[in-house]
């Protein structure tokens, strides 16, 4: 099967250049034209690398991988920007990227770079978060509790990884709404209660409860029968 790489870049020339020079090298390729679009495919889909684009229409790339790396830790993310200034190259390697090429660039070195990326260890790409009898595993997507199958939406599976890495932590509403569905906080919605309520039955299906409220001020994980 071929690897899947997201190209996330708003100018149509360079988005055209980069998708039909990795499919020619056998690669399956998809693309995004801004923000909005990358988070979603990010969240919805299973990639292998992503080439990410710094400035993008309505939420750009500094954004969008500060998100992603909410989500996912492990997949690669190669920046491509015109911004080579040694405090933006930190900045996006902080920001979680794994690798960075400044524009304009060969196409050879382009391909190196993935390759590269690519070749990393296959544990790496398959990390697995866990509190307690609860694991979320990032490569498949897949979530369990006690060794039980958790049959999760992709926003409850966001959610939950966003709790296994931050346990014993309260996770305020707009921090919650920010990083699971990158959008502005509407205080009025209850998308929030009812995402959460949703999870909290699948995982009480197999322990007691780990979600909490606490109340005016968000939501924690924590085992307090432990």
């Amino acid at each position: 099967m071929s690897n899947r790489i997201l190209i996330v870049e708003d100018e149509p020339q360079i988005a055209d250049f980069l998708f039909r020079g990795l499919q020619e090298e056998g690669y399956a390729v998809e693309r995004a034209i801004d923000g909005p679009e990358a988070w979603d495919m990010l969240q919805n889909g299973q990639w292998d690398l992503i080439l990410l684009d710094w400035w993008l229409p309505g939420e750009d790339g500094i954004e969008v991988l500060r998100k992603f790396r909410g989500i996912d830790r492990s997949t690669p993310v190669l920046f491509l920007t015109a911004r080579d200034a040694v405090a933006h190259r930190v900045e996006g390697l902080d920001a979680g990227a794994d690798d960075y090429l400044a524009k304009p660039f060969a196409f050879a070195e382009l391909t190196a770079r993935v390759r590269a990326l690519l070749r990393r260890p296959e544990q790496q790409s398959s990390l697995v978060l866990s509190y307690r009898d609860i694991r979320a595993d990032l490569g498949s997507q897949k979530a369990s509790r006690d060794g039980s199958s958790l049959d999760l939406t992709a926003k409850e599976f966001s959610l939950l990884c966003l709790f296994l890495q931050n346990p014993g932590k309260i996770l305020t509403r707009t921090r919650i709404f920010d990083t699971v569905w990158g959008d502005t906080f509407d205080g009025l919605s209850n998308t929030i209660e009812v995402h959460i309520k949703e999870l909290r039955r699948k995982l009480e299906q197999f322990g007691h409860r780990v979600i909490h409220t606490r109340r005016n001020r968000g939501y924690l994980l924590e085992d307090t029968e432990a």
